[in-house]
């Protein structure tokens, strides 16, 4: 809640802005963007995800969209968005080049994309923590919950293989866009990243 809410207020959308969601799943973002006025849209190639989110995206105060769409070639001409955010998306993506592009594709040139992502933390001792928390304690507690022997151990894989704050800005910038930035959030766990088209 909190790590998307400093993400949308990074974006910073004005009333009347086209903003996507991309990899949306249930939709957290989208009452965020209605709230601040956008015309929000959601893609995901999920339908399950987007169905079980449908009940708190009625309660939006603006309407919301959701659009069925894969992050590596989204159903959208170029330049429609005025904004792009996602959470928890990159690191899941087959082809991270080709994500970063397409989300760069469907941005109105000045248009600004605001990525949330777990990454590796810097400092030694929370490294170590988190490397816990991730590699035995969430996929326990995923067994636990879910009975399922294969529940939430993809996670540990997945941050561990995914790239470092600094790189994921290196390849936003190799594909395109301008003006990167990140910061850090939760000791270094969580980075926002924001690039323009």
């Amino acid at each position: 809640g909190a790590w998307r809410a400093a993400a949308v207020r990074w974006l910073d959308p004005q009333p009347g802005h086209l903003v996507l969601d991309v990899g949306t799943g249930t939709g957290d973002f989208l009452p965020l963007l209605a709230g601040r006025g956008c015309q929000a849209v959601g893609a995901d190639f999920s339908l399950p995800m987007m169905r079980a989110g449908r009940e708190k995206l009625a309660r939006a105060s603006a309407p919301v969209s959701l659009v069925a769409g894969d992050a590596m070639r989204l159903p959208f001409p170029d330049a429609t968005f005025d904004g792009l955010v996602n959470g928890f998306l990159l690191r899941n993506v087959a082809d991270l080049d080709a994500a970063l592009a397409e989300m760069r594709r469907v941005l109105k040139p000045g248009g600004l994309a605001v990525c949330l992502e777990i990454t590796w933390p810097r400092l030694p001792l929370f490294r170590e923590a988190f490397g816990l928390y991730f590699g035995r304690l969430v996929p326990l507690l995923g067994r636990l919950i879910s009975r399922d022997p294969e529940a939430y151990s993809y996670l540990p894989s997945s941050v561990a293989a995914f790239v470092s704050a600094s790189e994921l800005a290196e390849r936003m910038q190799a594909v395109g866009f301008r003006e990167v930035a990140y910061r850090r959030l939760a000791l270094g766990a969580v980075a926002l990243h924001r690039g323009v088209r």
